[in-house]
This record gives structure tokens, C-alpha cells and sequence, in this order.
């Protein structure tokens, strides 16, 4: 393992000087920032879109729990997506370009090559996902004036665990599969794979309710009984 070190180093330069550095987190940063203010004026905006002349629709004023919401959902949609996609040519890249070639000349095992890449690029995602997750907690604590911990930073981990699952699938796509393009379509069918099984009733088991407060916990107004007559 003396190799790992500079071949820990190699992949962290590529990093810091290609498009890798600055598209996941500049999508993150995008999620994080205006996540809880669209939360805050949602209601607003559904309500001025009733066209006139009809009840208009009313919501539940949002809460942190409606930012946390969305920021779960960016999390598990587009920024996974972002990683299918640029993770399709982790390997075959260098592959192709005889990087590979010439750093496995060296006393190199392949699997230290390929560990090194994981490692490096699992702590980045993770970086990237803590820092993204702590400016929404922020943010949230500014523009709703409370922003709890616990019910925000669980479910960023889970979604952090599952991004480096699905990180891991996508070096071993890039390693069978020679095109980038190839690579990050076997990605979305498993991510597709898996999102159908989780919606599956004996793997899904019960749902998750809502967090308290949020806007999915709160009954439809056609749901509420009206009462007529004097009481």
C-alpha cells in the first residue's frame, strides 16, 4: 500500500483541476441556497396561481420541515442523477487515454488503483454532501427561524451512503464497460432498478409519514368534513 498515497494524491489533483470541482457542487450549492426560501413563499405562489373566480386553495403556512423536504428530494433525484452521469468514465477515461496504461507500468496493483479512486471520490461526494446539507440547515434556521438537527442531518447521511453505493456500481460500469455513455445508462437502470423496488409494497413495508409539520402531512382540503347549519 506505499503506492496508495500517490495515487490518492494523483486522484485528488484531477479533482481539483477539472469540471469535477466545480459542477457537484455548484448544483448543490444552487439546492442548498434556494431550497428554503422557495419553501417559505410555495403556499403564496399556489395560492396566486388560482384563476380568478374560483376558491382559491389553502395551505398550511410552510415550516422548516417543507425546506427539509425538498432538500431530500434534490438530494435523491437530480444530485444522484449528477453522479450517474459523471462518474460514467471514472476509469475507462483514463482507460482510453492511456493514463491507466501508464500508471499500472508502475510496481501499481490494479486494485490499488481502483481503491484509490474510491476512496478519494467517496470523501469528495461526502464533503460535498455535508457542506451542501449545513448551509440548508442554515439557510432554513435564517428564513423559518428554527431548523432542528436530527430530522434534517438522517436523512442526508442515508442519501450520502446511497450516493457512495451507487458511486461504487459506477466504477465497476466503467471497468466492464468501455463507453462513458454505456456506463452511466447501466447507472440509471440501476438507480431505476432500485427506486421500483423500493416503491414495491413487500420491499417497501409501511411508508415513512411526513416530517411533523410539513405540508405532505397535512389533509387535502376536499378531505375536511364541512359542517352546515348553525353548528
Amino acid at each position: 500500500m506505499k503506492t496508495f498515497p500517490a495515487l490518492a494524491a494523483k486522484e485528488t489533483q484531477e479533482i481539483v483541476h477539472t469540471w469535477r470541482i466545480w459542477v457537484l457542487p455548484a448544483i448543490i450549492l444552487v439546492f442548498a441556497v434556494s431550497g428554503p426560501p422557495l419553501a417559505k413563499i410555495t403556499p403564496e405562489l399556489l395560492a396566486s396561481l388560482t384563476p380568478p373566480g374560483q376558491q382559491s386553495l389553502v395551505l398550511p403556512p410552510a415550516t422548516f420541515a417543507d425546506a427539509y423536504d425538498q432538500w431530500v428530494k434534490n438530494l435523491s433525484q437530480l444530485v444522484l442523477f449528477a453522479i450517474i452521469i459523471m462518474y460514467g468514465g471514472i476509469v475507462s477515461t483514463e482507460v482510453r487515454d492511456g493514463t491507466a496504461a501508464f500508471v499500472l507500468t508502475k510496481p501499481v496493483r490494479r486494485a490499488t488503483f481502483i481503491t484509490a479512486k474510491a476512496v478519494v471520490h467517496a470523501l469528495f461526494i461526502a464533503a460535498v454532501f455535508a457542506a451542501g446539507t449545513t448551509i440548508t440547515w442554515i439557510t432554513t434556521g435564517v428564513v423559518f427561524g428554527m431548523a432542528p438537527a436530527a430530522q434534517l442531518w438522517g436523512p442526508a447521511a442515508m442519501l450520502c451512503l446511497f450516493a457512495l453505493l451507487l458511486l461504487a456500481f459506477m466504477e465497476f460500469f466503467s471497468v466492464v464497460i468501455p463507453a462513458p455513455a454505456g456506463a452511466a445508462g447501466a447507472g440509471l437502470g440501476l438507480y431505476a432498478l432500485l427506486a421500483v423496488g423500493g416503491a414495491w409494497g413487500p420491499c417497501s413495508g409501511s411508508r415513512r409519514p411526513a416530517c411533523p409539520g410539513s405540508r405532505r402531512a397535512w389533509p387535502p382540503a376536499k378531505a375536511i368534513p364541512q359542517r352546515r347549519g348553525p353548528w
